[in-house]
C-alpha cells in the first residue's frame, strides 16, 4: 500500500487546477482520493450551491493520475503526464455535489496494455454510498512528448 504522498506531489497538475483535496492510498491496482466541496472548489456555482456532477470525470481522471504518479514515485520513478482519451457509461446517480459534501474517488485498474492505454473501473461515493459509476480509457506514453515542454 502506498500512502504518505500529498496530492500536489502525485499530480502532474498545479494550481488551479488540482480539483482533488486529498491523496489517500495506491495499491497496485487501485487509487483512492477525496475532495470536499466548498464555495472556493473550482467550477462551484454559486447559484446552485454546487460542483456539476459532469466535473466528476475530471475527479476520476485525477484519481488516475495520482495512481500513476505514487506508484511511479514509489519505484523510484517521477510523475508523468498522461492523457483522458474517453469516459463509456458514465452514470451519476445525483446532478451535482452540493457545497460541503465530502466525495470518495477510488479507481480500479482493469487493463493495461504495454503500449501504455489502459482501463480504469471508477466510483464516487458520499458516506459509503456509490453516487457516479464510469470507465475510462487513458493513456500514458513511455516517453513524455517533447511538445508538453513547448
Amino acid at each position: 500500500m502506498i500512502t504518505g504522498y500529498n496530492i500536489e506531489q502525485v499530480l502532474p497538475h498545479t494550481a488551479p487546477m488540482i480539483l482533488l483535496d486529498d491523496f489517500i492510498e495506491a495499491g497496485n491496482e487501485h487509487a483512492i482520493c477525496k475532495v470536499t466541496i466548498t464555495a472556493n472548489s473550482p467550477f462551484y456555482d454559486k447559484q446552485t450551491g454546487a460542483v456539476p456532477a459532469y466535473v466528476g470525470i475530471e475527479y476520476m481522471a485525477q484519481t488516475i493520475a495520482a495512481y500513476s504518479g505514487a506508484n511511479n514515485l514509489h519505484k523510484g520513478g517521477e510523475v508523468k503526464v498522461g492523457f483522458l482519451l474517453g469516459c463509456r457509461k458514465y452514470q451519476p446517480l445525483i446532478s451535482d455535489f452540493k457545497l460541503g459534501i465530502t466525495l470518495d474517488v477510488r479507481v480500479t485498474q482493469l487493463v493495461m496494455e504495454e503500449s501504455g492505454l489502459s482501463v480504469f473501473d471508477c466510483t464516487i461515493s458520499h458516506e459509503n454510498q456509490v453516487i457516479v459509476e464510469a470507465k475510462l480509457n487513458v493513456f500514458e506514453p513511455k516517453e513524455q512528448p517533447t511538445w508538453l515542454a513547448e
